[in-house]
């Protein structure tokens, strides 16, 4: 008898539960995330009347290939430009609420008598909202267009990057069991080094690749490296003491980056949907119903806890950053929720067995019911917006329209923090470059030399040279390269004080450099006399072959920017504040009644009080349209209004389709078919064009072959004879009743 391994039939069970379930999710329109946690819930260990899953250990493996796709997923809907783009609102309301939420959650455990653990992971349960959630509760609602929805978006760039950092920090405090201050900055360090290495290689490798190979790389080829790039990077993360979940959404962002990011986004959507899906169903697995019932009132106060502390924290963060009240109240009520980081966060805890057993179900029930209220609380938030302006004091609302109006102009940069801004950038990044050099160096490149090509110190030599001459243009962007030139000189020529910071920076930086060969060199040779004779000679090649230095770091400069900015991001909506007008993005359907009119036609300003303020078709750019400009259909136009204008005019842009319409003919009915005429067809003897065909059957004559002589397109006049075997397009069910 053949034998099915368990970890087939335990899947099977899992997609099987997962697709009934989520048909159900789908027929009473709720989140299909519960539907996966129901069937969890089902197939588990804890309910025994219906088969279940009978191998932990293959669901945890399951869980954990779905966390990888889940957070791949993420990270390509991430991207690090994005980040740099999301702008002081969104991370100061984002910081604002993780900071709260995380002593809401440590307080609100302690409080109700659970260990220090418990507490430290249910503040990092309560600190990261739901993207899914948030996402699909816009699109259900329509408001993807208001201006609070951009705010809401940049807030959940900001947490996923948040989250990332909480999974190092909890794994590094649940392995050390203690708070030590220098452990937990030597792991944010860790994780912020491999961060910027991983980022400026993935950027200047991966784009690289994918362009060089662009012509070889079909739909199969393509899925298949982007899975292998996301779990290379995976056990990458893992040898060097990350978790799986942090490679992944590392390459998942790095991909993000490249011109092919929305092609591998849709070729691995499916792949992500099945895991995720397997990942869910595993979260709902280990949930005991029983723990559920005897903390009934611990998960009351912690959806009170969340629902209440995020859109206060939220809300107050957005006030902060400058934003008015009324999107303030719309971006704490959105946030108000927690989902799959959440998830992960409470798995860790579980794996690493330190916190208990009834945090997780109590981190699902929570989400599940934050799940539900997540669309009436968005509903809600504009009516509890206008309650707010009528029942707080006047100079109170005043006071907020008028720090939102002065934040709103606090844009400009002095000298001193362009230059320190650049400093500090040039700084990082070629730091951790040269720190990664020459731990490759060292640990790597000269065990290979010495161990398989020169033994002894000629293959240390040759060794400690190669690396030298690797890290040669870096060291020379470090501490030679002029940065801000501009800048650079106001400061030196128009202030004769700022003289001293000057030259003790670039003092700084020529010191740096030479740390950096001084710590190389140690690696291989412990006598200081060696150190002091290599730093001079490096310090003079640098002097010496300046130029061709510099040549060749602006060629990889050069490739990096490239790659960098080979797709073109969105650019920053300008935002107009205190009030609500904003600029949104809307694209003219092609059954729209805009297609083919003039603006002046439309008078969208007369009408609607919007103003269009560019239309991109396909690659053509039309700023500033004028008014005998057409609209045609797939035209994206950049539209400026309020949210209740824009509300209006977007259903304009959609256009709508005629019902009755759409349903007398499906498209299914069109067929190409064969007739033959005889004499008593009712058109023998006619034309084409006073046979009725068009107008009767929706039908068109596309040929006819008459005495073994083919006509195609015959021409209308053209008459019916007998024996004409006719072939007609059209209505497959009308074209038989008038022609038979």
């Amino acid at each position: 008898m053949i034998h099915l391994p368990v970890l087939i039939t335990d899947l099977g069970l899992i997609l099987a539960a997962a697709g009934i379930t989520t048909l159900l999710f789908k027929r009473i329109k709720q989140p299909l995330v519960l539907g996966y946690i129901l069937a969890g819930l089902l197939v588990g260990p804890h309910i025994k009347f219906i088969p279940t899953v009978t191998d932990n250990e293959s669901i945890h493996i399951w869980a954990e290939i779905g966390v990888i796709f889940l957070l791949f997923s993420l990270g390509l809907e991430f991207s690090f430009k994005k980040l740099v783009k999301v702008g002081g609102s969104a991370s100061i309301t984002a910081i604002v609420e993780v900071v709260f939420m995380l002593l809401i959650g440590f307080v609100a455990g302690l409080a109700m008598g659970w260990s220090t653990m418990d507490s430290i992971f249910l503040g990092g349960i309560l600190s990261v909202s739901s993207t899914t959630i948030i996402i699909r509760a816009f699109e259900e609602l329509e408001v993807k267009h208001k201006k609070f929805a951009g705010l809401v978006f940049g807030v959940l760039i900001v947490e996923d990057l948040v989250a990332i950092l909480l999974l190092v920090l909890l794994s590094t405090l649940a392995v050390s069991q203690q708070f030590a201050g220098a452990e937990m900055l030597i792991s944010i360090l860790k994780l912020c080094f491999f961060l910027v290495l991983w980022f400026i290689g993935g950027i200047f490798l991966v784009p690289t690749f994918l362009k060089a190979t662009k012509k070889l790389m079909n739909d199969e080829t393509m899925l298949v490296v982007s899975i292998a790039l996301c779990l290379l990077m995976v056990l990458l993360a893992v040898k060097v003491g990350f978790s799986p979940a942090l490679g992944a959404f590392i390459m998942g962002s790095i991909l993000a980056e490249t011109t092919q990011a929305e092609r591998i986004e849709h070729l691995t959507k499916s792949v992500k949907d099945l895991f995720a899906a397997i990942f869910f169903v595993s979260v709902g697995m280990l949930i005991n119903p029983s723990i559920l019932i005897d903390y009934a009132v611990p998960i009351v106060v912690i959806t009170l806890a969340t629902v209440l502390g995020k859109f206060l924290s939220s809300g107050l963060g957005a006030l902060v950053s400058g934003q008015p009240l009324k999107t303030s109240v719309q971006t704490g009520l959105s946030l108000a929720q927690i989902g799959e980081f959440s998830f992960i966060i409470a798995t860790l805890g579980l794996t690493l067995k330190v916190t208990s057993d009834f945090l997780y179900p109590i981190a699902v029930a929570v989400s599940a019911i934050t799940t539900f209220t997540t669309p009436y609380l968005i509903k809600s938030s504009e009516p509890f917006y206008l309650f707010l302006e009528r029942k707080l004091p006047k100079k109170w609302v005043e006071g907020i329209n008028r720090y939102s109006s002065s934040t709103a102009g606090i844009t400009t940069l002095s000298d001193w923090k362009t230059l320190l801004k650049s400093y500090t950038f040039n700084l990082i990044i070629h730091s951790v470059i040269l720190i990664a050099i020459v731990f490759l160096g060292s640990k790597y490149l000269q065990p290979f030399i010495t161990q398989n090509l020169i033994n002894g110190n000629n293959g240390i030599v040759i060794s400690l040279i190669v690396t030298l001459f690797i890290m040669t243009p870096f060291l020379w962007a470090l501490a030679i390269r002029r940065i801000e030139r501009k800048a650079y000189s106001h400061l030196w020529l128009n202030k004769k004080y700022t003289r001293g910071p000057l030259i003790a920076l670039e003092i700084l930086r020529i010191s740096l450099a030479i740390f950096f060969v001084g710590i190389l060199i140690y690696q291989f040779y412990s006598t200081w006399i060696s150190i002091v004779i290599a730093i001079a000679l490096i310090v003079l090649c640098m002097f010496v072959f300046s130029r061709r230095l510099q040549g060749f770091y602006n060629k990889l400069e050069s490739r990096f920017l490239l790659n960098l900015n080979a797709r073109e991001a969105q650019n920053a909506q300008p935002e107009i504040l205190p009030w609500d007008t904003h600029l949104v993005e809307l694209t003219v359907a092609p059954e729209s009644t805009l297609v083919g009119k003039t603006l002046i036609d439309l008078s969208v300003r007369e009408k609607y009080g919007v103003n269009i303020a560019l239309i991109e078709r396909g690659k053509i750019m039309i700023p500033t349209p004028g008014r005998d400009e057409r609209l045609y259909p797939n035209d994206k136009v950049l539209v400026i209004g309020t949210d209740d204008q824009l509300a209006a005019i977007k259903e304009l842009f959609e256009g709508s389709i005629d019902d009755n319409l759409q349903s007398s003919f499906p498209k299914e009915d069109m067929a190409l078919q064969k007739i033959v005429i005889n004499s008593s067809s009712p058109v023998y003897g006619q034309t084409i064009r006073n046979s009725g065909i068009r107008e009767m059957t929706q039908g068109l004559v596309v040929g006819i072959e008459r005495n073994g002589e083919r006509i195609l397109n015959p021409d209308s006049t053209l008459t019916f004879e007998n024996g004409d075997i006719v072939w007609i397009v059209g209505n497959n069910k009308k074209v038989p009743e008038l022609l038979k």
